[in-house]
């Protein structure tokens, strides 16, 4: 990518080569859809290596401020800056029906193909490579989606609520697998640039999921970081053992006692 200062812009993201101990920062972002000011001056850093999660109502911007980072938002306007590559994951996998999966894991690299089917024996789908989409149930795509963003090997992975649709013991099983994948690209030695391993940004709307995974959680509100968390207790987690953040994240989200 070539390498620029962080200015002003609309709709895009600036990159820079000089590492540095954030991965993205954005400051100022604002995004309005008509007359409705969905994200309002808002600012957020992400660190090298670490695991965000991100919190809202339906509607608060979650999957907009996603779409922005990832260079996705030509209207967004604000400082907007990522050290490195991104990769996006979706709620659909949106894996092209008429590519085979290791073609959609490729699809748009000039990479050989060998790196596609190493990607995919990492996700555990070594053995469906030349599997069509429609014959993988949702968690196997969703890890077809995940084999095809690593391949790009970013520095920042976007996840936009990729586990919603699944039924609990896949989700519980996809959990394990991207702290697995995140523990083996994140946690890596620093490259000859000074560059550290892979940071996820994960927008989700369950908060038990988010303390399972995320080194910090966000709670997006009135377009703003409108509170945050670090959560520092060992993995494997449960939300059990976390009633206290619990408790403090539903009631951020508005969520009554008698709901719980």
């Amino acid at each position: 990518m070539a390498a620029s200062l962080p200015t002003r812009v609309t709709g895009s993201v600036e990159t820079r080569a000089a590492a540095t101990a954030r991965v993205a920062s954005v400051r100022g972002l604002t995004r309005v859809f008509g007359d409705r000011t969905v994200i309002d001056g808002l600012d957020i850093d992400i660190e090298r290596g670490e695991f965000v999660a991100l919190l809202g109502r339906s509607g608060s911007g979650k999957s907009t401020l996603l779409r922005a980072l990832a260079g996705l938002d030509r209207d967004a306007t604000g400082n907007l800056t990522v050290d490195g590559t991104v990769a996006v994951a979706f709620q659909e996998p949106r894996l092209l029906p008429w590519k085979r999966v290791i073609d959609n894991v490729a699809l748009g690299l000039d990479r050989p193909r060998a790196e596609a089917r190493q990607a995919l024996e990492e996700v555990g789908l070594g053995g469906l490579a030349t599997a069509w989409p429609l014959t993988l149930s949702g968690g196997e795509a969703q890890r077809a989606s995940l084999a095809r963003a690593l391949v790009r090997e970013p520095d920042l992975l976007l996840l936009d609520e990729p586990f919603s649709a699944l039924d609990a013991l896949t989700r519980i099983t996809m959990h394990r697998l991207v702290l697995d994948l995140w523990t083996r690209h994140g946690r890596k030695e620093e490259d000859a640039a000074g560059r550290g391993g892979l940071s996820v940004l994960l927008v989700t709307h369950d908060v038990d999921e988010a303390l399972r995974l995320a080194d910090r959680v966000l709670v997006l509100g009135e377009g703003r970081i409108a509170y945050e968390t670090r959560v520092d207790a060992p993995r494997p987690r449960s939300a059990g053992d976390l009633i206290g953040l619990r408790t403090d994240l539903l009631e951020q989200l508005g969520v009554n006692e008698e709901d719980r």
